[in-house]
């Protein structure tokens, strides 16, 4: 009894007729017809309608607005990071000094020194949160909640800034505050 893979033999018919193969069609007719399906076919024609009216290209369509295109780079000077990068280093180191000032002097006797000191922490606070909100919401992978963090950072920093003026002007101002509850 040999077992031969061109042509069954009547070892093989019986073993299919009893239940005992791999199906219907034998290993020897399925490799065959594999082998003639993965070959090139060379009277293939597509249709505009098969490919959602884009052109045909072997290998599969291009589609636009997908995970295909090219990431699009937004047009910049090389020294625009540098820029955000040494206003925020100075800013930091400016804090120091500002704070210190702040805190030998009254803030009624100085409502300059008062009010510098707070728009540069409000102005640091925003910086901070933004650099967050970039690295952690971007628009790009958030497209609905990142730029409503964007819109509620400017608002709150806006409102900040109108409620700090109101404070030093309408009342007893933020270092005053600070050394009345550093008292308390």
């Amino acid at each position: 009894m040999s077992l031969s893979l061109i042509r069954p033999t009547a070892s093989t018919s019986t073993f299919r007729a009893l239940g005992l193969g791999l199906g219907g069609r034998g290993l020897h007719t399925s490799r065959a017809l594999a082998i003639r399906a993965s070959g090139i076919r060379r009277d293939a024609v597509v249709s505009a309608e098969e490919t959602g009216g884009f052109k045909y290209i072997p290998g599969g369509p291009i589609l636009k607005g997908t995970v295909n295109d090219a990431t699009p780079q937004i047009e910049t000077s090389r020294s625009h990071g540098s820029y955000h990068w040494a206003f925020e280093r100075v800013l930091s180191a400016a804090l120091v000094p500002v704070t210190v000032g702040a805190a030998v002097s009254t803030g009624s006797a100085y409502p300059i020194m008062d009010g510098l000191l707070a728009v540069s922490l409000i102005v640091h606070s925003h910086i901070g949160f933004d650099s967050c909100r970039v690295d952690y919401l971007h628009p790009r992978k958030f497209p609905v909640i990142g730029p409503v963090v964007s819109w509620l950072l400017k608002i709150a920093t806006g409102l900040s800034v109108w409620g700090v003026y109101e404070f030093n002007t309408n009342d007893i101002g933020l270092t005053e505050l600070v050394r009345k509850l550093w008292t308390a």
